[in-house]
């Protein structure tokens, strides 16, 4: 009897490259998410330490992607710093399998390592978009609006999450 295993993130690495510029999600998504591939890019242009992204693997299959955003100048004007989740992008076959809440809660992990006591994230409103998802795990709505995405945070400060 084979054991389930669980997910766990890897950095992103030359030998797994390929597998994390190769998540898609569904057709019907793509509207509001951008690529791995635009993701990695716009890692790679911002300072160290800003972005964190991560393949997302069960056993020895790639599942998703998620990069998170950390102490990033939210106004660009160094007021405001906040830490959240920028990329989630779980491949269209395993979806609805926990994934997407492993990648919540693992960069809510890392957020708090850092000293860190919220949590924000930004989407596309629209059909098949990620609202019921974020709202689901708490995430409420600020009322602000980032390049037309709306803004959610998350009180880590509670460490849970809805079930």
């Amino acid at each position: 009897m084979t054991t389930p295993s669980a997910p766990r993130l890897e950095e992103i690495t030359p030998a797994n490259f390929d597998a994390a510029t190769g998540i898609r999600v569904r057709p019907e998504q793509e509207y509001a998410v951008s690529p791995v591939m635009k993701s990695l890019a716009e890692a790679y242009v911002h300072p160290a330490g800003v972005a964190w992204p991560r393949l997302i693997v069960d056993g020895d299959r790639p599942v998703g992607f998620l990069m998170a955003f950390l102490d990033i100048d939210w106004r660009t004007d160094g007021t405001l710093f906040r830490s959240g989740l920028w990329r989630l992008n779980i491949a269209a076959g395993e979806q609805g399998k926990g994934y997407g809440r492993f990648a919540v809660e693992s960069v809510a992990a890392e957020i708090r390592r850092r000293g860190g006591k919220e949590l924000y994230v930004t989407w596309h409103p629209g059909p098949h978009g990620p609202e019921g998802f974020y709202l689901g795990l708490g995430f409420r709505t600020t009322g602000e609006l980032s390049e037309d995405e709306t803004v959610g945070v998350l009180d880590l400060s509670q460490g849970v999450f809805r079930k």
